[in-house]
């Protein structure tokens, strides 16, 4: 496929269908409120960014958001950072999930590995255990703007929990249970919770991990705990250590009063969670986002570009400490049921989410993109197992879903389903760019920019790009960016985070092109660029091409600024079963390379290695693997409590050796 060549369309929305869609009900809507049209989805997009503060507050009206006192203006400044939205309004995000609630279907299905069905958690039982964990936390002294934090799996009562916490204007943070105690030290010491919310034991991988050590360190290491509340998932409680520092009550205890639920407004801006950056290579930082703001961002892209409908079922694979979490709550806000799983995706086999969507009935599938590609790389046909026909969407994140695998889930997962490729962040806790229900999908793009969102791609001198690679930007402001982070009183590691390329602009750090079809593609992160002779390559690129070749399992590649002025790029591969790394299979991923790019794409050197490092979220660690290879202790170079795999650092510590 020559570089400006239209890919080929792997879904198209029915004619018939589009019209019932939620984003053209409220396209109606508006075009009565504003007595215009809009010709097509780019046209619609063109005026919400054109004009933030009226499409913000049509959002507003459309969804009705309950108000216990009226803002006194939409958009105050369009200035960044210090944009204030909604001035005077208060609100509760919990109020909203709520109004929700329905006898006719349940809130959660929840499934764990020992767990052969799914279990129906009906919206009586939440609201019951969420005003009775509630009435407890304010019998603790919790009141609005404390903290409560969370070191659970992906199980109900993290929801229960989040719910409760919410509800009283207390800021929720979490981290998932199979972070180094050094890791959520690093990320709850900065907040200084009052509660938290410990599981006893979790399992993964069919095995049980006992952390009632790892929950008496982190009551330690935080002196600002006043009490813990400890969540036994398996049923049979675990002792904790003997020497607790603070009161220790059993999360059935806490969650047993007969209670009413109530609702604390709150300013648009009150922090509803803290949520924290991968810190992979530094301290993590803790991104404080409102009430309001997520609550106009989540009914905007839940409903009118996942199309998520009252009464549908919406599944995201997520630990409580990724964001994707905290997003998955709120398809409450659409009507659906929330479906969780806790455990391995893949034990014992990779069917296990595939099931679950047979039992559950899904309608909208998450997950993250290196999952598809394990998928399609083991040969996995899900449609062939399970019948997967209630699928209405397959949604992707966490890095770039190569063309290939895009075909993949119309081939091997269902036919004509709608893939949802999407990116955003812990930053926003959203989606700058997703799915839309009226576009087509091509083939390894992603489909719009996301109404609101004033993306662009942008030179290194600030000027605008068209269907060329350019640097994310964000031209004007959204409700749900940042409302400051975190121990950052002057704000100046904010300011430093987004804006201190282009003065009042956002910078993603994302390598992103817009093609003349507005749509998208994502090429990784700009902080791992590779730059070969004056030319930026997105790693993205070199993973879509070697993602083909079926003798290559995985891949990693870094570019090298060597002292002699020297400029090394490696490429690691992971082999498939029985593969070699000879001359051959060389030649055929420096032709795969050169044939879909460039000659510039073709590394320097191809090495075989036992494993790729990654984070708990799923991404590759480029980053830290290039401080390796230049020398840099792997200690100082990445924090292995992040880590799904630290051991795979050793590897490249010995390759340092040779690069150098």
């Amino acid at each position: 496929m020559g570089e400006n060549s239209t890919p080929k369309v792997i879904w198209r929305p029915d004619p018939q269908e589009t019209g019932s869609t939620q984003l053209c009900h409220y396209q109606r809507w508006l075009e009565k409120r504003c007595c215009r049209t809009f010709e097509n989805y780019h046209a619609l997009w063109e005026w919400s960014v054109e004009e933030p503060a009226r499409f913000w507050e049509s959002i507003w009206e459309y969804f009705a958001i309950k108000t216990h006192t009226p803002f006194t203006a939409v958009l105050e400044t369009e200035k960044m950072p210090g944009a204030r939205w909604f001035a005077g309004s208060t609100l509760n995000y919990a109020e909203h999930i709520f109004r929700a609630a329905s006898p006719d279907r349940p809130a959660i299905l929840f499934r764990s590995e020992q767990m052969a069905t799914p279990e129906a958690i009906s919206w009586a039982t939440l609201e019951h255990k969420t005003a009775a964990f509630a009435h407890w936390l304010r019998t603790q002294g919790v009141g609005a703007g404390d903290r409560v934090a969370a070191f659970l799996p992906n199980i109900p009562e993290a929801n229960i929990a989040f719910l409760a916490t919410c509800s009283l204007g207390a800021v929720w943070s979490a981290c998932s249970p199979d972070f180094g105690v050094e890791s959520v030290l690093d990320r709850f010491a900065q907040i200084a919770p009052k509660i938290l919310i410990a599981a006893d034991a979790y399992r993964y991988g069919g095995k049980k991990f006992v952390k009632t050590d790892a929950v008496a360190s982190l009551c330690k290491g935080l002196p600002s705990l006043e009490h813990i509340v400890l969540v036994s998932p398996e049923g049979k409680e675990e002792d904790l250590p003997d020497g607790a520092a603070v009161p220790v009550t059993p999360w059935i205890k806490a969650t047993a009063a007969s209670a009413s639920l109530h609702f604390h407004p709150v300013p648009f801006d009150h922090p509803i969670w803290i949520l924290f950056s991968s810190g992979t290579t530094g301290l993590p930082k803790a991104i404080v986002h409102g009430h309001g703001g997520v609550l106009l961002e989540h009914y905007k892209y839940l409903v009118l570009h996942n199309d998520v409908r009252p009464g549908e079922r919406f599944f995201w694979f997520t630990t409580t400490g990724w964001m994707m979490w905290n997003f998955l709550q709120a398809s409450w806000l659409a009507g659906a049921t929330i479906v969780l799983y806790d455990g391995n995706p893949a034990w014992p086999d990779l069917g296990v989410l595939w099931e679950l969507t047979e039992q559950a009935g899904i309608h909208h599938f998450g997950t993250s993109a290196p999952y598809l590609m394990a998928c399609e790389k083991a040969g996995f046909s899900p449609r062939t197992r399970y019948d997967c026909t209630s699928l209405r969407s397959v949604g992707s994140t966490g890095s770039p879903l190569p063309p290939g695998s895009f075909s993949y889930v119309e081939r091997e997962i269902r036919e004509n389903v709608w893939l949802c490729s999407m990116s955003g962040g812990t930053d926003v806790c959203t989606a700058f760019v997703g799915g839309c229900p009226t576009e087509p999908v091509y083939e390894g793009e992603i489909q719009c920019r996301t109404l609101g969102c004033a993306l662009q791609a942008f030179d290194d001198y600030g000027n605008i790009l068209k269907d060329e690679v350019g640097e994310m930007v964000i031209l004007k402001p959204m409700p749900s960016m940042p409302v400051f982070f975190w121990n950052d009183p002057g704000g100046q590691k904010y300011y430093d985070s987004y804006f201190d390329h282009f003065p009042g602009i956002w910078r993603h750090g994302d390598w992103v092109k817009i093609t003349a079809r507005h749509t998208l593609l994502i090429l990784g992160r700009s902080d791992a660029t590779l730059n070969r002779q004056g030319i930026r390559i997105g790693t993205a690129e070199v993973y879509n091409a070697v993602g083909k070749i079926p003798e290559v399992r995985d891949c990693l590649i870094v570019g090298i600024e060597l002292p002699e002025g020297r400029y090394y790029m490696p490429l690691f591969v992971v082999l498939a079963e029985g593969a070699v790394l000879d001359g051959d299979l060389r030649q055929k991923i420096a032709d795969q390379l050169r044939g879909d790019y460039t000659a510039r794409h073709v590394p320097d050197a191809i090495l075989e290695a036992p494993e790729i490092p990654y984070t708990i979220s799923g991404k590759k660690m480029e980053m830290p693997v290039k401080k390796i290879l230049l020398g840099i202790p792997p200690e100082k170079a990445a924090n292995t409590g992040t880590m799904r795999n630290p051991g795979a650092l050793a590897f490249f510590v010995a390759q340092r050796v040779q690069t150098a």
